[in-house]
C-alpha cells in the first residue's frame, strides 16, 4: 500500500509537491493540458487543508539533450548559438505556472530566476495558502544525475521547502531523480498524491492479482521493447494479442513471408521463446490472420487488402484486417480485465487507423460490460483520444515508460518512497 494525502495532517505545513508538468509547449504555449489536469485534484485538496505554502516542481523537456540537436543544427547551418539563451528561452516553467493559474484560478507564483536554489526565504515570504511554481528541475545536472551524491545535492535543497513530500508525478515514477525520489530521505514524510494512488492501484493489481481472465494487448513498432512486459504478463494471461509492428517479428519467427513489413531479425530467438512460453503455460497468442498492406511506409499511400497470413514481396503490413478483429472480439468481450499497451496499425494514417479504433471500439464496449480496462503507453493513450473513447475506459494512464515498467513487474523509485 502507498500512503497518500488522505492519510496525514496538512494543516499549516509547507508542502513540496513533484508534479509531471511536462507537457508539449509551441511558441511558450500549453498545447495539451491533460498532465495539468491530472494533478488538479491533488493541488486542490491541498490547499483545502490549510496549508502554509504548496511549492510545485517539475521538469520540462529535455533541456541539454534538445540544446544539444539544436546547437548541431545551428553550427550545420553557419549560425552563432546561445546554449543558456536557448534553453532557458524554451524550457521555462514560467508559462506552465500562468496556464495553471487559470485552470486554479488562483495566483501562481513564479519563483524562477532560472534556478531552483535559494528559494527557501522566498517561499517562506509569501502569504498563507500560496501557491508557488519552482523553475524546470531540468535545469540542474544534479536532477538526473547517477552518483548518489550529486543526486543529494538538489535533492536536500527541495527539501528545504517543505515539511512534507508529495508525489503525483506518475510520468517520472519510474526516474530515480533528485526530485521524484532522492529528496524523500530528506524530508520526515513522503506521500503520494490522488493521481499516483490511482496509477498504482489500477496498474499493479494486473501484474499481482488481476480479474480474470486477463486479456493483454501489446503493440508498437518493436519487440525489443515490450520484451520484459510480455514476459511478465504472460504469468496471468488467458491471450496475449500482438499487434503493430513487432507482430511481423512473430510471424517471420514462425516461418511466414512479411514481405517489405517491419521486422527486428535479431529478435527471432527471443519471438520464439515468448510462443514457446505462451504454450507452455497455455496462454493464446494472437497474431494477425490477415492485413491491410502498402506498397511504401506512407499516409498517401492505397491500402491493399491481403486476406492471408503470408504477404507478397513488393508489400508491408501497416494495419490487421477483418478476420484478425473478428478473433479480437472473441477474446476481448469475454474478458474481466485488459490492458491495453501499444497500437496494432500505423493508426496515424487515416487508411490504416481501422484496426486500432476497432479495438478501442471493443475495449469500450467490454468496459461498458463491466471489464476493468487499463490503457497505457504514450501511442495507446494518442489512439483511444483521437477515436473519442478515452473516457469509456476504466482508467488511461498518463505515464507511458512508468506504465510499461511497473506492468514489468518493477519497483518504480517514485512510488516506492511513498509505501507506507
Amino acid at each position: 500500500m502507498i500512503k497518500t494525502v488522505k492519510s496525514v495532517d496538512l494543516k499549516g505545513k509547507r508542502i513540496i509537491m513533484r508534479v509531471d508538468f511536462n507537457v508539449p509547449m509551441k511558441d511558450g504555449v500549453v498545447q495539451d493540458d491533460t498532465r495539468i489536469v491530472a494533478a488538479l485534484p491533488t493541488i486542490q485538496y491541498i490547499l483545502e487543508q490549510g496549508v502554509k505554502s504548496l511549492t510545485l516542481m517539475s521538469h520540462l523537456g529535455d533541456p541539454s539533450k534538445d540544446a544539444k540537436k539544436a546547437q548541431e543544427k545551428a553550427e550545420k547551418d553557419g549560425k552563432t548559438f546561445d546554449k543558456d539563451t536557448y534553453i532557458k528561452g524554451k524550457h521555462r516553467m514560467a508559462p506552465v505556472a500562468a496556464y495553471l493559474e487559470k485552470k486554479l484560478g488562483k495566483p501562481v507564483i513564479f519563483a524562477g530566476e532560472d534556478s531552483c536554489y535559494g528559494k527557501k526565504s522566498f517561499i517562506e515570504s509569501q502569504k498563507d495558502g500560496s501557491v508557488i511554481m519552482l523553475e524546470n528541475t531540468r535545469f540542474h545536472k544534479e536532477e538526473t544525475a547517477k552518483e548518489p551524491a550529486e543526486l543529494d545535492k538538489l535533492a536536500k535543497e527541495l527539501a528545504t521547502y517543505g515539511d512534507i513530500f508529495v508525489n503525483d508525478a506518475f510520468g517520472t515514477a519510474h526516474r530515480d531523480h533528485a526530485s521524484t525520489a532522492s529528496i524523500a530521505k530528506f524530508v520526515p514524510v513522503s506521500v503520494a498524491g490522488f493521481l499516483m494512488e490511482k496509477e498504482v492501484n489500477y496498474l499493479e493489481p494486473i501484474v499481482t492479482s488481476p480479474q480474470k481472465p486477463l486479456v493483454a494487448i501489446i503493440g508498437g513498432a518493436k519487440v525489443s521493447s515490450k520484451i520484459a512486459v510480455l514476459e511478465s504478463l504472460l504469468k496471468n494471461s488467458s491471450a496475449l494479442v500482438i499487434g503493430g509492428g513487432m507482430a511481423y517479428t512473430f510471424l517471420k519467427s514462425q516461418g511466414h513471408k512479411i514481405g517489405k513489413s517491419l521486422v527486428e531479425d535479431d529478435q527471432l530467438d527471443t519471438a520464439k521463446k515468448i510462443l514457446d512460453a505462451a504454450k507452455s503455460a497455455n496462454v493464446q497468442i494472437i497474431l494477425p490472420l490477415d492485413h491491410v498492406a502498402a506498397t511504401s511506409f506512407d499516409a498517401a499511400s492505397a491500402p491493399v487488402p491481403v486476406d492471408g497470413l503470408d504477404l507478397p514481396d513488393n508489400l508491408l503490413g501497416l494495419d490487421v484486417g477483418p478476420k484478425t478483429i473478428e478473433k479480437y472480439k472473441e477474446v476481448i468481450l469475454i474478458a474481466k480485465t485488459i490492458v491495453w499497451n501499444g497500437p496494432v496499425g500505423v493508426f496515424e494514417f487515416d487508411a490504416f487507423a481501422k484496426g486500432t479504433e476497432e479495438v478501442a471500439k471493443l475495449v469500450a464496449e467490454a468496459t461498458n460490460k463491466g471489464t476493468i480496462t487499463v490503457v497505457g503507453g504514450g501511442d495507446s493513450v494518442a489512439a483511444v483520444n483521437k477515436f473519442g473513447l478515452a473516457s469509456k475506459m476504466s482508467h488511461v494512464s498518463t505515464g507511458g515508460g512508468a506504465s510499461l515498467e511497473l506492468l514489468e513487474g518493477k519497483k518504480l523509485p517514485g512510488i516506492e518512497v511513498c509505501r507506507g
